[in-house]
Formats: structure tokens, sequence, C-alpha cells
């Protein structure tokens, strides 16, 4: 028997999980599964972008006054710029083979990390679940209606769908990785085929040209813009904490990289095209690209949308249901990732049967970027420059370490995540308050910590990067440490 199927049997029995599931929750993972390519990811992430809420965003953009090309850049910078960010703490994986709620305690200390970042996550991940489940259950509804003119109760649909969702997640990684694969094909020519048919629309405003040259209501003025930019970015800067959760079994930084934000741009512009491209060309008031697709299509193509919906809402819940597992067993550390994600999916799909719940997606996503652009700031600040990237994997673990901080707390990350949500929300909206705001706390953070440091030995012992960087090899001494 293998080391690793030795470590994993360990971690099975400690938690009482499962065998044949993914059993690495909080644990460091071996260097011998870092074998994802850049391919895997690049299908992981894109299948997460090409959705119907990027297309809506689009699709909305346009119809609040940006042209189509507006549209576009806004969608396009903002998931830049959330991304820029998701990268560089991807690399904690990546480099260590952590999730990457484990990887906020370098920062919040062992104690605020559970109570902060991982808190926020999983509040997060539950609504998203919820969110995305109602919603593809609503457009399940409506096109089963139409075909066939039954009308089936939402909270059934619901909860049928979120049970196939439970059972992808719950089994872990692999299944995850497989499924993207699948789905990655049937959605990009699903997509293909519903942009034929809006460009080959007879009717005159569906023309490329048309679309292609419309000024907008309000057109390239910059307020507008960065709006939609700051949406954009706030929409995706809650996976800035669950960046290393996907890529800790990457091979590499490279493939990290390259898959991770060649994903990112090529998805978003793919799903931002379908929504700008629909609702520019009928001037759609409500920017409901769907309501436009749905029109114009036949009813096989409308059966083409009932699938892309269920894959759509399939890879994407899945990946938040994973997620907010890790940020679960980081919070509770002895309950293990199956548990943890089976708690988060009970609690995701008790809220699905909740419809009022896709009206709180405005509210909902100024809050989120409110929160978690501070905490990207703070992050990138003490990984990046103050640690350097280095980190000391053991200590995250230890509570006689220097990342215990005071009491489990550093006070000083927090201090600067409260000050960062309340700039956030004085900021006007021209500033694009998700970019500037990470920026003054990264700053402000950076400062107070070294200004703290004269003066206290333990800022300075954890602030201080390791001598150099290590590659931690999991062992049972190791696995009986962590599982503490």
């Amino acid at each position: 028997m293998t080391e690793d199927a030795t470590l994993e049997q360990q971690l099975a029995r400690r938690h009482r999980q499962p065998a044949g599931v993914e059993q690495f929750g909080i644990e460091p993972i071996p260097e011998d599964k870092k074998t994802v390519a850049w391919y895997d990811l690049f299908v992981i992430v894109l299948n997460f972008l090409v959705n119907p809420g990027t297309v809506l965003t689009a699709g909305t953009a346009v119809a609040a006054g940006l042209p189509f090309w507006g549209a576009m850049v806004a969608s396009i910078l903002g998931i830049v710029i959330a991304f820029g960010v998701y990268v560089i703490m991807a690399t904690v994986g990546v480099d260590y083979g952590i999730p990457g709620q484990v990887a906020t305690r370098m920062a919040y200390g062992l104690r605020g990390s559970r109570w902060l970042p991982s808190v926020v996550r999983t509040i997060s991940s539950v609504f998203w679940f919820a969110f995305q489940t109602i919603a593809g259950a609503l457009a399940i509804i409506s096109v089963v209606e139409q075909l066939w003119g039954v009308r089936l109760p939402v909270q059934a649909v619901s909860v049928v769908f979120a049970v196939f969702q439970v059972l992808v997640a719950t089994v872990g990684y692999g299944p995850l990785k497989l499924l993207s694969r699948f789905a990655f094909p049937l959605k990009i020519v699903i997509t293909a085929y519903l942009m034929y048919l809006l460009i080959t629309q007879p009717a005159g405003s569906y023309a490329g040209l048309d679309v292609f040259g419309w000024a907008g209501d309000i057109g390239w003025q910059w307020p507008l813009l960065a709006l939609w930019i700051n949406t954009v970015a706030s929409a995706w800067y809650s996976m800035v904490t669950d960046a290393a959760d996907f890529c800790r079994y990457s091979r590499g930084r490279f493939d990290m990289q390259f898959g991770t934000m060649l994903a990112a741009v090529a998805g978003t512009a793919i799903a931002s095209m379908l929504g700008a491209y629909a609702v520019a060309a009928t001037h759609a008031a409500n920017g409901n690209a769907w309501d436009v697709l749905a029109r114009i299509s036949s009813p096989p193509a409308l059966l083409l949308i009932l699938v892309l919906v269920v894959l759509d809402n399939w890879t994407i819940n899945v990946l938040n249901l994973y997620t907010g597992g890790l940020s679960v067993s980081n919070i509770f550390v002895r309950l293990g990732r199956f548990w943890a994600t089976l708690a988060v999916s009970v609690l995701g799909v008790a809220l699905s049967l909740v419809p009022e719940v896709i009206n709180e997606y405005s509210g909902l996503m100024t809050t989120m970027g409110s929160i978690f652009a501070p905490i990207a700031g703070v992050l990138i600040a003490d990984y990046v420059i103050l640690k350097k990237m280095r980190l000391d994997v053991g200590a995250l673990f230890d509570r006689t370490g220097p990342y215990w901080y005071w009491h489990g707390f550093n006070w000083v990350a927090i201090a600067w995540t409260i000050a960062g949500f309340g700039l956030y929300n004085l900021l006007p909206m021209a500033s694009v308050p998700n970019l500037t705001s990470l920026v003054i706390v990264l700053v402000g953070y950076v400062v107070t910590t070294r200004i703290v440091a004269r003066g206290s030995t333990v800022a300075a012992v954890a602030a201080r990067p390791l001598d150099s960087p290590v590659s931690i090899r999991l062992n049972e001494r190791i696995v009986e440490r962590y599982g503490s």
C-alpha cells in the first residue's frame, strides 16, 4: 500500500468519512497528487464563467445605457481585476497544497481566520448555491411550460436539482474535474448556436454592423462604465479566498496562471457577448437576454437552452458547495471535508426552498464586494509584500507558532478589514471602490504592521518570511498534528 493511500485511510478514520471520497480537507495534499494540467483548470474556471449570470450582467449593462462594446469592456476589465487578485492567492495552493481558507490564517490568525474570512465565505457559498439553484429552476420551469404546457412547482424542481449537485460536491475534486470536462464542449457548442440564432435573425436590428455600431442610450460615460466594472468585479471577489482550493492539485504555477487567466477572459467574453448582443439588438428594457433568446427559439433550441441551464447550474453549484465545505472545515477542524460539505449542502438546499432569495442579488453583490475587497487587500499585503510568498506551513496549524498572533487573532488585519468595509461604502462609484479600497487597505496594512512590529515581537515574527521556500511532504506525524 502506498504512503498516500495510508494517509487517506488515516484521514478517513479520523473524520469518519466514507471511502471513495476526497479525504484531504484543510490538510496539505502530497506533492505527487499535484498532477492537474492547465487544461483542466481552464475547463473548470471557464465552466464557472460561462453561466446565465454573466449573460444577464452584460445584457443589463447594455440596458443601463452602455453600448455593446462598452458592456464587453466593463465585463472583461471587471474580471481581470478580480482574477488578477485570484491568481496571486492561488499560488498558495500550488506552492503549499493548502486550501485558501487555511491560508488566511497567515494574516488573520488561527482563530481570526475561522471567524471572519471563513464565516463570510460560508454565508456567500450558501447564498450563491440557493440563488443559482432557484434561478436554474425558474429557467427550467419556463422552458418546460413553453414546450409542454406544464407548470412545475419551484420548490420541487429546486430540491431535485440541488440533490444532483450535492452528490458531486461531497465526493470531491475528482468528479468535479470529470463533470467539467463533460460539460465544457456541450456548453460551448450550445452557446455558439444561440449566438448564431441571434446573428442570423431576419430583422434588421439583429445585424452585426447594427449591434457593433450601436452607441447605447448613454454611451461611453466613465461613471456608468466604472459602475459595471465594479459590479462584475464584486461578483467574483468572493472567490479570492477560494482560489487555492481549485489550484492546489496543479502541477505548477504556469499551469495555474495560464489556465485560470485564459479561462477568465475567454469565459467572460463568450458569455458577455451573448448577453450584450441580444439586448443591443432588441433594446430590451429589462436587459434579460434569455427573454430575447426564448422568443426567437424553436422547440429544439428551447431544449438546448434547458440543457445549457442544467449544465451551468451543475458545474457552478458544485464549486459553491465544494469551497463552502472547505470553509466550514476551517471553522470546525475536526469535522472533515465530506461532513463539512454535507452541512453546507443542507443549508443550501433549505435556502433553495425560499424563491424570494432571487430578489436579493443586487444587495448581496454590493455587500460581498465591500467585505471581500479589504480581505483581498490584507491577504495580498501579508502574503506578497510582508511574507514574500514564503510561509511556515506548519505554523498555520500550530497554536505555539507565529501565526497564533494575539490569542489566535491578528487585530491589525481585522481592524483594516473593518476600515476597508467602511471606506468601500464611502467611495464614489466612479473610483471603482473594489480596486480603490483594496489598494488603500493593502498599503495601510503594510505600513501599520511594520510600525506595530517595531514594538511587538509577536507582530515582527508573524510578518517575517520563511528563510527559504519549502515543500511540505505529508507523513503520518504531520497528518496527526494537522488533524488536532
